[in-house]
């Protein structure tokens, strides 16, 4: 009885410590591999402020997540250098392992951005190469450009252990590589030819596939996913907005100064100066002196129209600035330095203004007449004649001397313009420089040709 009753309490003791050794122990999480967490997105676009904004995001999501690596997924025939060479370096500085997946091509700045990744795979009938700096029409720009273009390749391969002979000679005028690429040649690389010269890790035809050769096992992956902002933006700096933009600024305008007061012509072009602004300065390409410039060539265009007879320096002037504010915020530059730009990026810039000014001619010249014939018009313009049976004249004053002194009411706004009556007689007058409402008290100050200039009394 005591030795049954000693065995049970020494097995039960037993079994205590077993059940305290093993308390708060999950077996499964004992055995499991850690965790790889991968960031993966998509740059399938021409390089410009967009992917830009891609990266930023990307990178700033995965640091905040503290990933082990990131994926990007690369489709790109190229696009802006100053956007290709932001990203470049911002994958370059990116603590996190940045593998590069090209599903289709990586050329000119979307060569840049892959090989600025830590390793490269690409699909099987992917291409990376053709760094040159072209312009809009695809051709060569200027030796000087290809040379920054020779030295950032150079550099970037460099910092990865990559051949920088090999990515000099993506970019026109980079030489001659034994073995590689004759002198006179663009190099581009297909898959195979990449992977034999240390230009990719391997081929591969999926997102699984690369996590496979990059030996990442056990990976939960995190995408990255488009905001309404990002889709906003990207559809705000669309070239052919921008033009549009363009056209409704220079028709507001125009309809507003031929029939002053409607007011919702004017109201449009306001509206799409901010749309056209707005959008590149926030992505960092309008600076507040280029808009500065574009406000001060309006106020001069202005001042040549209601102020300074004629047609001169004024607004010219005007037009000059108006020309240059727009072209310039849709270019990166540093003060008046493009080299970041290029050629390309200045003549894109060029044309979307001078396209949209010759639209806006076209249109001011095709649908102005219906218009001034609608009935929107007409409820919204004055529609009366100035009759000399009405008082309405415009004599040349034999004796200006005999005006002045004399006071009287405007009969219209006068901004700087319009009707005024004195002694019962009208006249047209022009305000000296104060904003006159009709019906204010008027005195005549002086006189220039058929105006009798005026202030308030």
């Amino acid at each position: 009885m005591r030795r049954g009753l000693s065995r049970l309490i020494l097995f039960t003791i037993v079994l205590i410590s077993v059940l305290l050794c093993t308390q708060g122990q999950n077996p499964a999480a004992v055995d499991k591999t850690p965790t790889n967490k991968v960031y993966f997105f998509e740059l399938h676009e021409d390089i410009g402020p967009s992917s830009v904004r891609i990266v930023d995001r990307a990178l700033e999501e995965a640091l905040a997540m503290n990933a082990d690596y990131i994926v990007m997924s690369l489709d790109s025939y190229g696009g802006l250098l100053d956007a290709g060479d932001t990203i470049h370096v911002k994958l370059l500085r990116c603590p996190i392992p940045v593998i590069c997946y090209v599903t289709n091509n990586a050329a000119s700045a979307g060569a840049l951005i892959a090989i600025s990744c830590d390793s490269i795979y690409m699909s099987p009938y992917a291409k990376i190469g053709a760094a040159s700096v072209v312009d809009e029409t695809g051709n060569p720009v200027d030796e000087k450009y290809q040379a920054y273009m020779r030295g950032i390749m150079r550099s970037t391969a460099e910092a990865n252990n990559r051949n920088p002979e090999i990515a000099e000679a993506m970019v026109q005028g980079g030489g001659a590589v034994p073995g590689v690429i004759d002198s006179g040649k663009i190099l581009t690389f297909t898959t195979s030819e990449a992977i034999a010269n240390n230009y990719c890790e391997g081929e591969v035809n999926s997102l699984t596939e690369v996590l496979k050769l990059a030996n990442i096992e056990n990976a939960t992956i995190t995408e990255y996913k488009e905001t309404g902002i990002d889709k906003l933006m990207g559809f705000l700096l669309n070239p052919v907005l921008r033009g549009l933009c363009i056209t409704f600024i220079f028709l507001g305008i125009y309809f507003e100064l031929q029939s002053p007061g409607i007011g919702f012509a004017l109201v449009i072009a306001i509206i799409a100066a901010l749309l056209y602004f707005a959008p590149l300065y926030v992505e960092g390409l309008a600076a507040n002196w280029e808009i500065l410039l574009f406000v001060i060539g309006l106020i001069l265009i202005a001042l040549e129209i209601f102020v300074v007879p004629g047609f001169g320096i004024t607004g010219i002037s005007g037009i000059l600035l108006t020309f240059i504010g727009l072209v310039l915020s849709m270019v990166k530059n540093v003060g008046f330095n493009f080299e970041m730009s290029g050629n390309g990026a200045i003549t894109e810039s060029v044309l979307v203004v001078l396209s949209s000014f010759v639209i806006s001619i076209a249109v001011m010249f095709a649908f102005f007449g219906r218009f001034t014939n609608s009935k929107l018009f007409k409820t919204l313009s004055l529609q009366t004649s100035e009759n000399n049976s009405e008082g309405y004249n415009s004599t040349i004053f034999s004796e200006p001397a005999s005006m002045k002194g004399k006071t009287g009411i405007a009969m219209s706004d006068l901004r700087p313009s319009g009707k005024i009556m004195i002694d019962g007689e009208w006249y047209d007058g022009q305000s000296d420089g104060d904003y006159i409402m009709k019906g204010a008290e008027i005195k005549v100050v002086g006189v220039m040709n058929a105006y009798l200039i005026v202030r308030l009394k």
